[in-house]
């Protein structure tokens, strides 16, 4: 396990170091300059290299990349082109509303995905297991920004019940207002994740339901309860905590269109406003920052997984050699 900790580290580390090169060339390849954020129609060429010098866009890429280097290892990211704010302090503000909002409806899908996967695959041949099947499907086709909308129709604007978007001026320091205006954008989240999970707990479950282990320790007088907590739980859970792990990673990446659906000031409404901007330092810590995340859910995903099943610790370790 150790050995395996130690590679599995290293490459996270590799991959951060690919994607920071990756992140700063592709900015790069883009068309337009970060100068053009300070400057007006009609700028004559002394402001335009004024502008740049400012910026930094004048120089050397490679002194360009070496700045950016620095900039990760103070864990500031630079100074916004925009505000001249450094950037670090402002993805933390904005981590403060998408974390939460991530993990409560990462908590909320995994709560209603699990007992409707299981149900979906124990009762596979009656009328509502073939319901829950079709949820699961229809759950998936749905794009999340519509869902977004037909809440705020129905909720904030038909019933009035809840609010459509935004957050109170306090914040977190009001805990029940702010849970309140969170609300929708969480059933939103929860609704197209926990349909995407079902389907895939009741695949897993299916899987074990038909293994020949399960019916040899039913052959050797276990109870079909007995049977699937000693044998089944285990195998059916490596390959949920797999897509566990990697719906978690997309719902954080995907925030970006919940929180411009609901007008909330987290880390995607920052992203939308910095690319309308072309604040290349903002631009560059909010992928940054969100790469790191989706790496390390990864990391940890892999782990557990590994930890609820020991046999892929052999397994993987020839694919990390």
């Amino acid at each position: 396990m150790a050995k395996y900790l130690v590679r599995r580290f290293a490459f996270l580390l590799l991959s951060l170091v690919l994607a920071s090169i990756a992140l700063f060339v592709l900015l790069r390849i883009i068309p337009g300059d970060p100068a053009n954020a300070l400057l007006s129609v009609g700028a004559t060429p002394e402001q335009i290299a004024a502008a740049q010098h400012e910026v930094g866009s004048d120089l050397p890429l490679i002194v360009q990349f070496l700045n950016w280097v620095r900039d990760l290892s103070t864990f500031q990211f630079g100074e916004s082109i925009i505000s001249s704010y450094p950037v670090g302090p402002e993805i933390t503000s904005r981590l403060s509303l998408t974390v939460p909002l991530t993990l409560i409806a990462f908590v909320v899908a995994v709560a209603i995905a699990l007992p409707l996967g299981f149900i979906a695959a124990f009762k596979a041949k009656t009328w509502y297991g073939t319901l829950l099947n079709g949820f699961s499907q229809l759950g998936i086709a749905i794009p999340v920004f519509w869902v977004g909308v037909i809440f705020i129709y129905i909720f904030a604007l038909k019933f009035m019940i809840l609010p459509s978007g935004g957050v109170p001026p306090e914040g977190w320091a009001n805990i029940p207002g702010t849970l309140k205006y969170l609300l929708l954008p969480i059933a939103t989240i929860a609704l197209v994740m926990s349909s995407s999970l079902t389907r895939y707990v009741r695949s897993a479950t299916l899987d074990v339901l038909g293994s020949d282990y399960l019916r040899t320790a039913r052959s050797m007088g276990s109870t079909f309860t007995q049977a699937m907590t000693r044998h089944g739980l285990r195998n059916a859970a490596a390959p949920v905590i797999s897509i566990i792990g990697i719906e978690l990673a997309t719902t954080f990446v995907g925030a970006v269109v919940v929180e411009s659906v609901f007008a909330l000031p987290g880390l995607g409404s920052l992203l939308v406003r910095s690319i309308a901007q072309h604040d290349y330092p903002v631009i560059q810590g909010v992928l940054f920052v969100s790469t790191f995340a989706v790496l390390m859910i990864g990391f940890l995903a892999d782990l557990i997984q590994r930890i609820v099943d020991p046999r892929l610790i052999s397994s993987s370790a020839g694919d990390l050699r």
